[in-house]
């Protein structure tokens, strides 16, 4: 397994170690020891995963009180995933960095605490799947406007697919 830090501090790009023969192809998607090495300490408590069709776009999500860290990767299909830095009094407050995930690239990646997540599906369909480190709450599930200018994402889409919940989320200036 190789993990690269990214230019947003604390994100990490996870590239596991692949396993392939005659029969198929193996690795481990998550050993807990191993992920400590690399600085991950969190106690992920649940997995998510959902299913979202070419252009759904569904972010930028955070969680507060406490904030939530993610391992995020797609078992199906393509997505361009974005993280933006909203950590108060950070350098790089606001920026932001892309990566695509496949099911063929088996990349992971690692979203720290301070940080707000989103992705849009390139594929026909994607299946995704994030270990959190907080139980999942309504209340406490927070969005920033995905088009927000401030932040000036460059999605590959131009009409997505969202939620009435993502369409309505606050710029970043106004949390």
């Amino acid at each position: 397994m190789k993990a690269s830090q990214t230019e947003l501090e604390g994100v990490l790009l996870i590239e596991p170690t692949i396993h392939i023969d005659s029969r198929g192809r193996f690795f481990e998607s998550y050993e807990k020891e191993k992920y400590r090495a690399l600085g991950i300490r969190e106690d992920f408590v649940q997995d998510n995963q959902s299913l979202s069709n070419k252009n759904v776009l569904r972010g930028l999500h955070y969680r507060v009180d406490p904030e939530q860290a993610k391992l995020v990767r797609v078992v199906k299909g393509e997505v361009f995933d974005v993280v933006v830095d909203i950590r108060k009094g950070s350098p790089t407050f606001g920026e932001w960095q892309s990566f695509i995930l496949s099911s063929t690239n088996f990349l992971q990646l690692y979203v720290p605490v301070g940080f707000a997540h989103g992705f849009c599906v390139l594929s026909d369909v994607a299946e995704f799947l994030y270990k959190v480190s907080e139980y999942y709450s309504a209340e406490k599930e927070k969005g920033i406007l995905w088009n927000d200018p401030d932040i000036g994402i460059n999605w590959p889409i131009s009409n997505p697919v969202l939620s009435d919940k993502d369409e309505g989320n606050p710029r970043l200036r106004n949390l």
